[in-house]
C-alpha cells in the first residue's frame, strides 16, 4: 500500500463482496476515495476492483484475528481516513426458546467481535490521519427488538453500544464515529442467509412492499457522512423506506386472496 495521500484518503470497507458493502465501495470511490474493498469472497472482490480503478481488493475474514492483523499491516503508513465496518449478517429466524446457539455464536462473531477486531486494528491509522471516520453498520434491529430475531437484534444492540462507547472513549481524538441504522433493505443475500437459503421465505419479508430500501440507498448515506467536514459528526442515522413506519408497521399492498 502506497503511503502517498489522495485528496480524501483511503476508505476501508469490510463485507464489500456484495450488498451494502459493495455499493458503499463504489459510492466512496465515486467521491474521490481510494477504496480497499475487503471480504472473504475474493472472486467477487476481483470483479468489483476491475470495475473501478480507485478500488483495490483485499481478502479479509473479520472472525480471524490474523486476517484482520494482515489488513492493518497492508494499509500501514497510508492515509486511512475512513473505516466502514459493514461485515455482518443475520443467520436464523428462530425464537429464543428454540435458539440454535451455533447461529448465535456466528452472529456475535461476525457482527460484534468482527467489528471490534477491525476497529481496534485500524484505529491507530485513523487517528494518525487527523481526520478519521468510523462508520458502523448497525440496524433498526439494534434500536428495538422483535420476535424471531433474537440473535440478530442482540448483536446489533451490541453494535449500537460499541458506537456510543467509542464516541466517549475517542473524545479529544480526531476520529468521528457514525452509526447507520437501516430498516428494511432488500439485497440479494441478507434475507436468504437468514432463512438458510430458502428464497421463498426470504421473498415473504418484502412481499407487497413496493419500494424497500436498496443497497445503493445505504451507500449514498455512507458517502454523504464520509464527505462531511471533519469537525461534523453524524452520531446516528436511521433510514427506512416510506412503507416502514416502524419495525412492526409496514404498509403492504397484497393481491386479494382467492
Amino acid at each position: 500500500m502506497s503511503a502517498a495521500k489522495t485528496s480524501r484518503g483511503i476508505a476501508v470497507v469490510t463485507g464489500a463482496s456484495s450488498g451494502i458493502g459493495r455499493a458503499s465501495a463504489l459510492a466512496l470511490a465515486a467521491e474521490g476515495f481510494d477504496v480497499v474493498a475487503c471480504a472473504r469472497r475474493v472472486d467477487r472482490l476481483a470483479e468489483l476492483a476491475s470495475s473501478n480503478p480507485s478500488i483495490t481488493a483485499w481478502p479479509l475474514d473479520v472472525t480471524d484475528q490474523a486476517s484482520v492483523d494482515a489488513l492493518a499491516v497492508h494499509v500501514g503508513g497510508a492515509d486511512v481516513t475512513v473505516l466502514v465496518a459493514n461485515a455482518g449478517g443475520a443467520f436464523d429466524a428462530a425464537t429464543i426458546a428454540g435458539a440454535d446457539l451455533d447461529s448465535w455464536q456466528q452472529a456475535h462473531e461476525v457482527n460484534v467481535l468482527g467489528t471490534v477486531r477491525t476497529v481496534r486494528a485500524l484505529l491507530p491509522h485513523l487517528i494518525a490521519s487527523g481526520r478519521g471516520l468510523i462508520v458502523l453498520m448497525g440496524s433498526t434491529a439494534g434500536l428495538i427488538t422483535y420476535e424471531n430475531g433474537g440473535s440478530y437484534t442482540a448483536a446489533k444492540h451490541a453494535v449500537h453500544a460499541i458506537a456510543g462507547t467509542l464516541r466517549l472513549e475517542l473524545s479529544g481524538q480526531p476520529v468521528r464515529v457514525c452509526e447507520l441504522a437501516p430498516g428494511m433493505v432488500r439485497t440479494d443475500e441478507f434475507a436468504v442467509n437468514r432463512f438458510a437459503g430458502d428464497e421463498d421465505k426470504a421473498a415473504k419479508v418484502y412481499e407487497g412492499v413496493a419500494d424497500p430500501l436498496t443497497a445503493a440507498d445505504i451507500a449514498d448515506a455512507v458517502a454523504w457522512v464520509a464527505t462531511r467536514a471533519s469537525h461534523v459528526n453524524v452520531d446516528l442515522m436511521v433510514l427506512r423506506p416510506v412503507a416502514q413506519a416502524a419495525q412492526h408497521k409496514v404498509h403492504r399492498v397484497l393481491p386479494p386472496s382467492s
